[in-house]
């Protein structure tokens, strides 16, 4: 990337979000947000996930003002409810059942701020994603790997949980966590500013 829109924070503890921005050959530092990340009773995924990603990228701006933050939130929606990440492998176990068999959303949200010249940016993007049938025992086994227990949906994509995908409409990496083509799009806008 460009030096002039160095340096770059991603506001994110996310593995996942770490090694995508990686593979994309940017260069950055990660400063973990502490937000409180619960939903608000009748928000969309749409608004859900742009607030997050803005709420997480402006708390860290606040303390980098002259760094462009990249804020991030993903979370899986099914019959008007959104997935996040699983509190125990119960709740992984009734997470896995409600979209096995069925296509659910994967609703990825993105925010660019940068405190010292005013720039905020907030989009947002929806993968499609049909999951295989799996049963009760399948359910459990993959649970019992311990892959789901910090993804939104209780699944990787990108690890074991790719077995259970059946098709995919849309950007994989927004499953993953990150839209990077997205995010690089805007990153090279920024530097021709």
């Amino acid at each position: 990337m460009n030096a002039r829109i160095s340096p770059i924070i991603l506001a994110s503890a996310s593995p996942r979000r770490h090694e995508l921005l990686t593979q994309a050959g940017v260069d950055f530092t990660v400063v973990v947000p502490g937000c409180d990340e619960t939903p608000i009773p009748g928000e969309s995924p749409r608004e859900m996930v742009e607030r997050l990603a803005l709420m997480k990228a402006s708390a860290v701006a606040d303390s980098y003002p002259d760094a462009y933050v990249i804020g991030a939130d993903t979370t899986v929606f099914i019959d008007g409810e959104s997935l996040g990440k699983p509190i125990s492998v119960t709740e992984a176990c009734e997470m896995l059942g409600k979209i096995q068999g069925r296509t659910h959303e994967v609703w990825g949200g993105i925010a660019i701020t940068h405190r010292g010249s005013g720039f905020a940016r907030c989009w947002s993007h929806v993968t499609a994603v049909t999951m295989r049938t799996m049963t009760p025992d399948t359910i459990r086994a993959y649970v019992d790997t311990g892959e789901p227990m910090d993804k939104a949906g209780s699944y990787a994509i990108q690890g074991l949980g790719l077995q259970f995908v059946d098709t995919i409409n849309g950007s994989y990496s927004n499953v993953v966590g990150l839209n990077i083509a997205s995010l690089m799009d805007a990153l090279r806008e920024i530097s021709c500013r």
